[in-house]
């Protein structure tokens, strides 16, 4: 037997009237786990949940079945639209393994870790931030036979209650971290291939989830190490087509051709897609990145309202925007423009400049990926508003990063059927642990900038991945 089974519960999965849309993508963030464990001696039993084939795919017995025959530890990784669903999945393994050590990691349980303990009296441990010394250690705890409460990087219960402990030290030379345990899976089978370039960003985008859970520090790779991983992806499975998931791609101009150098150099023929940043992106750089295979550059611009890109320190303004916008649509056979709508201090004079910039991003050739807020329990902005009265659960309507799979999309609209309406029962009855799925001000502020942005042609395409979402992985 394995010392650890590790689930990923990271996937793309959405239902629409017309089937399912469905992409696997590499576990990365499991499979750096994998690596980090068997690099210290342990078996890892890996199972990825998107690999099954169960025909509803989304009931807690699928998942409960897919588990069967787990090591002593079961941890199970998430993001934040599947935490529900996780989390009652581990309750459904907790029945059938009462002895099994039940761990909740990933990012979806980020700043709600006491509550989780709180709540749920069958999830034993929750993990958070980096994970690799942290998983480590709570595995060789448990061969050991030591208690975990002393344990960075783990939410655990003790005799006073439950304890958060401080998180990890954070891995600073990643080109000393092993790389994903590949071996692990059939990597021909997956849809898409994330590429990590670095870990953490340290802006203080107020509504950014993303940025918090790495306490707002990054830490980078160095190209050649970048470039050798793309090139075992490429011979060992004849990858093509690379995404860099982090955000923070785009560190430095410094930094971004001294990568495309090293591509060049390697005489490797791949594509690849990136985020960067309006503020850190010019001509000279986004011509090297053209020049070595990228086809797709994604900016987050998020709002056209000066006002609304300070108010959530984006550090840039819609005119730099709308420069950097154009100089890319020269190069690049795809902009991908992201846009956050639904702030609650966002006015409908605000929103107009917003939808202003997405109609003229859209003629000039970019595609628009309007996203509704998302209140996150990490970010910025909820700390502000949580326990306001205003903020409501709409049955009809989630944040496109809140899509559970349970759910059929008509456009902007969803259904549920009642064969799952238990995991937004559940939702509702745990707000607090639960707020990304929750809007402000339904009426006055979510329900008349989404009839505008249906008016222009937004959100009018059934069967449209919403913001992008094809190109998330774990």
């Amino acid at each position: 037997m394995a010392d650890i089974t590790l689930v990923n519960l990271n996937m793309l999965y959405l239902r629409h009237m017309d089937g399912v849309e469905r992409e696997r993508h590499l576990p990365l963030g499991p499979l750096y786990l994998v690596a980090a464990l068997e690099e210290a001696g342990f078996s890892v039993d890996l199972r990825d949940y998107q690999q099954c084939a169960s025909v509803d795919l989304f009931s807690r017995r699928a998942i409960a079945d897919f588990c069967a025959g787990p090591a002593p530890i079961i941890g199970v990784s998430c993001m934040a639209n599947l935490l529900p669903f996780a989390i009652l999945a581990l309750q459904e393994l907790r029945q059938r393994y009462p002895d099994r050590l039940l761990v909740l990691g990933g990012v979806g349980a980020k700043s709600v870790e006491l509550e989780v303990l709180r709540a749920f009296d069958w999830v034993d441990v929750v993990a958070h931030g980096e994970g690799e010394r942290t998983v480590v250690e709570l595995v060789r705890a448990c061969t050991d036979g030591t208690p975990l409460a002393a344990i960075p990087g783990l939410a655990v219960r003790t005799a006073a209650g439950p304890v958060l402990n401080p998180p990890a030290e954070r891995l600073r030379d990643l080109d000393a971290v092993a790389l994903p345990a590949y071996h692990h899976v059939d990597l021909r089978t997956y849809d898409g291939y994330g590429m990590v370039s670095s870990r953490g960003c340290p802006y203080p985008c107020t509504f950014c989830s993303v940025a918090p859970v790495w306490n707002h520090q990054s830490f980078g790779r160095s190209p050649a190490a970048i470039v050798d991983e793309m090139r075992l992806l490429h011979e060992r499975a004849g990858v093509e087509l690379f995404l860099f998931q982090d955000e923070f791609f785009v560190a430095s101009k410094h930094g971004v051709l001294r990568f495309c150098d090293e591509l060049a150099r390697s005489g490797l023929k791949v594509k690849w897609k990136a985020f960067g940043r309006v503020d850190l992106t010019d001509v000279e750089t986004m011509d090297a990145m053209a020049a070595t295979g990228c086809i797709e550059l994604r900016y987050g611009i998020e709002s056209g309202s000066a006002a609304v890109l300070q108010r959530t320190r984006k550090g840039f303004s819609p005119e730099r925007a709308s420069i950097v916008v154009a100089e890319a649509i020269k190069r690049f056979p795809r902009v991908d423009t992201f846009f956050v709508w639904g702030f609650p201090f966002e006015t409908m004079e605000d929103f107009y400049q917003t939808l202003f910039l997405m109609v003229s991003f859209r003629l000039m050739g970019a595609r628009i990926l309007p996203s509704l807020l998302c209140y996150l329990p990490q970010t910025a902005i909820y700390e502000e508003y949580r326990g306001d009265p205003k903020f409501e659960f709409c049955p009809d309507l989630l944040p496109e990063y809140m899509l559970t799979g349970h759910e059929v999309c008509h456009a902007s609209r969803i259904e549920l059927d009642a064969d799952h309406a238990w995991v937004f029962d559940f939702i509702r009855r745990h707000p607090h642990i639960f707020p990304g799925f929750y809007h402000y001000d339904l009426v006055g502020n979510v329900r008349p900038k989404l009839a505008l942005l249906r008016e222009h042609g937004f959100y009018a395409t059934l069967g449209a991945t919403p913001a992008g979402l094809g190109d998330t992985t774990g």
